[in-house]
Formats: structure tokens, C-alpha cells, sequence
């Protein structure tokens, strides 16, 4: 039997929406806060423009700002983009809230829990080893680890017993990676 893999398989992990925003509100005791639909608020005070992303509660729907710019001279912005805020680009406000700096300002964490999706296909049972090729459509925090455990239906051990990774498997990773299934013992 070969060691190198005669099958490569195809994995995409796509964002199936916005992660909730660990947040808490002023109203209610809840941590959890939503994107909604996604809507930028632009308030211009002369020729400085400040811009929230209007964030809300899951419990009790208050409405809350996360700053994304703050008395920002209207000359720094790219037209497109002060265009995408008046009227409330999806693409933009994806990319604002995955912005590092964005959570960082605000004090908030992302909770990706339910907010994407592996598409896998099907591993053959007759050749071994078999290659996977892991790619992101969208850079979506995941632990290779679980990932592999939840593609492959295999506990978390006999994931580490049984796969060779070019990532450390119990580190969060944003961008694609290979792994080798092994046969069982």
C-alpha cells in the first residue's frame, strides 16, 4: 500500500450568516446581540462625519451602536465606501463586523456558533490514505480539530490519532488547510 494519498476531497466552510455578537444589553440580561438586516447610522456635524453599525438585542430588540468611525474627516472616505454606508451595503457590513478593530473598539466578542456550514463530499471506504483539501469562502474562525471530528463523523481523539495536518489541529485557523486520513488500525 502507497503512504501517498490517491484521493484529494474537496471542503468548503462558508458563512451561512452573520455571527451574534457577545455584547450585553442595558435592558435585559442578555450577552447576545444581532446584526438584524445589516444598517449603518451616518450623523455628518459639519464636514466630519461619525458612523455606527447599529446592532440589536435578542431578547428584548434594543437597539444599540458599535462605532466604526468617529468625527472622520468626509475627505478620507473612498466614494464607494461613504456610498455603501448610506445605504447599507451587505458586503460592508459583513466586513465591518469582521473587522478586528471593530470588536476590539467595542468591547465585543463574535460567536460564530451556527453561523456556517462545512460542505463535504463523500469519503470512499477502499482507498487510503485520503487527502482533504480544506478552503474557506469566508474567513470563518474554526479549530481544524472539531472541524475534521464533525466532517468525518469521528470522536475528537481518533481525529488526532488518525489524521497528519500541516496546521496544529487545536488552533483556530481562518485560512485553508490539507490533512491526510489515515486507515484504521
Amino acid at each position: 500500500m502507497s503512504s501517498t494519498p490517491h484521493v484529494v476531497l474537496p471542503w468548503v466552510v462558508r458563512r451561512t450568516r452573520l455571527p451574534l455578537l457577545s455584547k450585553r444589553c442595558v435592558d435585559c440580561p442578555s450577552e447576545s446581540a444581532t446584526t438584524g438586516k445589516g444598517r449603518f447610522r451616518v450623523n455628518a456635524n459639519g464636514k466630519l462625519l461619525d458612523v455606527w453599525l447599529l446592532v440589536r438585542c435578542v431578547r428584548c430588540d434594543r437597539t444599540s451602536k458599535l462605532t466604526v468611525h468617529e468625527r472622520t474627516p468626509v475627505s478620507s472616505f473612498a466614494p464607494d465606501t461613504l456610498h455603501g454606508y448610506h445605504r447599507n451595503d451587505p458586503a460592508l457590513v459583513a466586513a465591518t463586523l469582521l473587522d478586528p478593530a471593530l470588536t476590539r473598539r467595542g468591547h465585543v466578542t463574535l460567536d460564530w456558533t451556527g453561523a456556517c456550514r462545512l460542505d463535504t463530499t463523500t469519503v470512499p471506504c477502499d482507498t487510503w490514505p485520503i487527502q482533504v483539501e480544506v478552503t474557506f469562502a469566508d474567513p470563518v474562525p474554526v479549530r481544524p480539530e472539531r472541524l475534521i471530528a464533525y466532517g468525518l463523523g469521528l470522536s475528537r481523539s481518533e481525529v488526532l490519532r488518525r489524521v497528519t495536518c500541516g496546521v496544529a489541529l487545536n488552533r483556530t485557523t481562518r485560512t485553508g488547510f490539507t490533512f491526510t486520513l489515515l486507515a484504521r488500525e
